[in-house]
C-alpha cells in the first residue's frame, strides 16, 4: 500500500532547511553538513517503528536514548577526504559535527524489549510500547 503526502511548502522543515543552508551554501551543496534527523515513525500494534536517516555515519558513533516516552538520537559525523599526487598532499577536506534529535510518543515504552539496527545510513528502532496499569473503578458509597 502507498502512503501519499502532501507537499506542503510552508511546512516548518522546509523552512528550517532553507534558512540552514542558505547560511551555509557551500557546505550543504558539497555534502559536508549534516542536516537534521530525518525520521519515519510508525505506529503498529504494540509498538513504534522508527527509521532515522543517518548517512555517513558509523555505526559506533550513533547513541540512542529512552525516557519514558522520549526518545533522543545523537550521532557524530566524520568526513574526511585527502587528495594525494605523487606523495605530495594536494587538498585535505575534513569535516566533525554532531547531529541529534529527540521526539516524544504517545505512550511509553519497553526499553527492556526496545531493539535497534544500522544499516546502509538508516537506523531501525523497534520500539515496544510498556503495558499501561489497567485503570480500576471503585464505587462511591
Amino acid at each position: 500500500m502507498s502512503n501519499l503526502r502532501v507537499f506542503d511548502p510552508f511546512a516548518v522543515d522546509n523552512f528550517e532547511d532553507l534558512f540552514r543552508n542558505f547560511l551555509r551554501p557551500a557546505q550543504a551543496m558539497a555534502g559536508l553538513a549534516p542536516t537534521q534527523i530525518k525520521l519515519d515513525i510508525d505506529e503498529v500494534d504494540n509498538s513504534y517503528m522508527v527509521k532515522a536517516e543517518l548517512p555517513g555515519v558509523k555505526k559506533e558513533d550513533i547513541h540512542v536514548d529512552i525516557d519514558g516516552n522520549l526518545v533522543s538520537i545523537q550521532a557524530e559525523v566524520k568526513n574526511e577526504k585527502e587528495v594525494k599526487k605523487e606523495g605530495k598532499t594536494l587538498r585535505s577536506e575534513r569535516y566533525y559535527g554532531a547531529m541529534s534529535r529527540a521526539f516524544t510518543l504517545g505512550s511509553e515504552i519497553d526499553d527492556a524489549g526496545a531493539t535497534a539496527k544500522f544499516e546502509n545510513g538508516v537506523l531501525q528502532l523497534t520500539l515496544p510500547k510498556k503495558a499501561s496499569a489497567q485503570t480500576k473503578r471503585i464505587s462511591v458509597q
